[in-house]
């Protein structure tokens, strides 16, 4: 990768010139990137960060107390997690997402029928289903949440024995086993650079295998198993 900075004081044209730039680079087929650093939040509509996100797709806004990262193009939610240094991801939407338990908000008892898919821990709001776990407190949701959340990594791989991931997670879901049962998550990493390891914490270490198991889902062919990866220079 090669960078540049544009610099100068307010108003000066720094954030023209870069979207100028970046139109260029990206008309002659060359994959730019941008990053702007600012004293406010970014990313409102208008704002210099998004005029720079619609010039290069991917730009990143950077100030005191918060940093955003866009990119253009699908991405998915399993390769993005890594990077979002949180306990708890709460999701909003994702009815496709079959690696993951669910609260329904029901409008009906039928609108359980297609939101169920076997993957919900509970109700919350007016309705709600016979047998199943109805709240109506967000304590008591956010209890529910600690208690019965999991992420599985989405990569349905065939290594916990089960076709795909959202077969997993219904029986996690259904008590007949625990999130242990995904080989994917007990994934060990260690970096040697020259023989030495490269110490690591959990964030670091989640960022770079989540990141390479995403490449790897890609890939024709890959299956399960161990990954191991050497560079040599």
């Amino acid at each position: 990768m090669i960078a540049i900075s544009i610099v100068g004081y307010k108003d000066t044209g720094k954030t023209t010139l870069a979207v100028k730039l970046g139109e260029e680079l990206r008309s002659r087929g060359i994959r730019a990137a941008a990053a702007k650093f600012s004293h406010h939040e970014l990313d409102a509509p208008g704002t210099d960060t998004a005029r720079l996100r619609e010039a290069y797709g991917t730009c990143a806004g950077l100030w005191e107390s918060g940093a955003i990262l866009t990119w253009d193009g699908k991405r998915y939610l399993p390769d993005i997690a890594p990077l979002m240094d949180c306990e708890v991801l709460v999701v909003e939407g994702g009815k496709s997402l079959g690696w993951l338990p669910r609260v329904m908000l029901l409008r009906s008892i039928a609108d359980a029928g297609t939101l169920d898919q076997g993957l919900a821990v509970a109700t919350y709001g007016e309705v709600s289903v016979p047998g199943m776990t109805h709240l109506t407190d967000v304590a008591a949701l956010a209890d529910c949440v600690l208690e019965q959340g999991f992420a599985l990594p989405g990569l349905d791989c065939g290594s916990c024995g089960r076709e795909d991931c959202a077969t997993l997670a219904r029986e996690i879901v259904s008590g007949k086993v625990t999130e242990n049962s995904c080989k994917a998550r007990k994934n060990g990493m260690e970096v040697t650079v020259g023989g030495v390891p490269v110490g690591m914490n959990d964030f670091v270490r989640g960022i770079i295998s989540g990141s390479i198991l995403g490449m790897l889902r890609e890939l024709k062919g890959v299956g399960g198993g161990d990954v191991e990866i050497r560079i040599t220079k």
